[in-house]
């Protein structure tokens, strides 16, 4: 089995910080770990909720952080004043796309809709072998456990096969994630059931 070099991962989360302290604590926990291992924290660009903890903590850690943010969100001082690297980007898709193209690997934390929404275009890109490169869930507090659910509903009504149910690394700590990440191989099996 072959091992993969993860240098840079991007992470999805909420601008929020949400109704627990353990989201916090457990960006914080992601951010020392990619830090004190010397990986890129890509996101996007912002000191609000989840992103702004994540960031400060990579930083704290030593790390280095690139911060991806759209026109909008920089206009009106949402940019985080502190990452080692800016790039402000016209959109929220050319944002994405970008992100996309700079990480080895993806991670969500609890987050929204565009947290989600981050989420499924990475995994489907996967899916769809326009990518080869590992997604995850930070499960912090069971966050992710409905969705979990529904995926398996979704494998029992014949909408997602099972081999690409599993194609997605789920982890309540840091770094078992990022020790699924280095052994990731991409699902080669057919989408269609």
């Amino acid at each position: 089995m072959s091992r993969r070099d993860i240098g840079t991962v991007a992470v999805f989360c909420g601008s929020n910080v949400g109704a627990s302290t353990r989201f916090a604590d457990a960006a914080r926990s992601l951010g020392r770990l990619l830090g004190e291992s010397d990986v890129t924290l890509v996101y996007g660009g912002t000191a609000k909720g989840l992103m702004g903890v994540l960031a400060d903590a990579v930083l704290d850690a030593g790390g280095t952080v690139h911060g991806v943010v759209t026109e909008g969100l920089h206009d009106i001082g949402q940019s985080h004043p502190r990452l080692t690297r800016h790039e402000i980007i016209r959109t929220l898709h050319d944002r994405k796309a970008r992100m996309i193209e700079l990480a080895d690997a993806f991670i969500a934390l609890p987050g929204g809709i565009g947290t989600l929404e981050e989420l499924m275009v990475v995994w489907t890109m996967n899916q769809l072998a326009e990518i080869d490169k590992p997604v995850g869930v930070l499960n912090t507090a069971e966050f992710f456990t409905p969705l979990l659910a529904f995926l398996d509903h979704m494998v029992a009504t014949r909408f997602l096969p099972e081999a690409h149910r599993r194609s997605i690394c789920i982890d309540s700590d840091p770094a078992g994630l990022m020790r699924q990440f280095v052994a990731f191989e991409r699902t080669a099996v057919e989408k269609w059931l």
